[in-house]
């Protein structure tokens, strides 16, 4: 799975303020006919991919509640919600 917060150097906290301005930053440098680095054009798509999924609201809530699931945020906070929550179901099915 790509990280897409990765591509433009934010965590998942950010604003679409910090997206936008990120987003900019990281074209700009990574724009094949600024850059001439051999990576350049694959890295320019990556930003402008992470972009489109940060940038819209609906993409971009899917996009976190798949990380959540693959653990990718905090694996030990996430974990101990799962774990949370299964013995929670679990007591509240077996109380009297």
């Amino acid at each position: 799975m790509k990280d897409h917060y990765a591509a433009l150097g934010l965590n998942s906290a950010a604003t679409l303020a910090d997206i936008k301005k990120a987003f900019r930053q990281q074209a700009s440098l990574h724009h094949p006919d600024r850059n001439a680095a051999a990576d350049a054009a694959a890295r320019f798509r990556a930003v402008q991919e992470a972009y489109e999924v940060l940038s819209d609201e609906a993409k971009r809530q899917a996009y976190d509640d798949n990380r959540r699931r693959n653990l990718l945020d905090s694996p030990i906070d996430t974990a101990r919600d799962l774990w949370q929550n299964y013995f929670n179901q679990v007591m509240a099915r077996t109380s009297p």
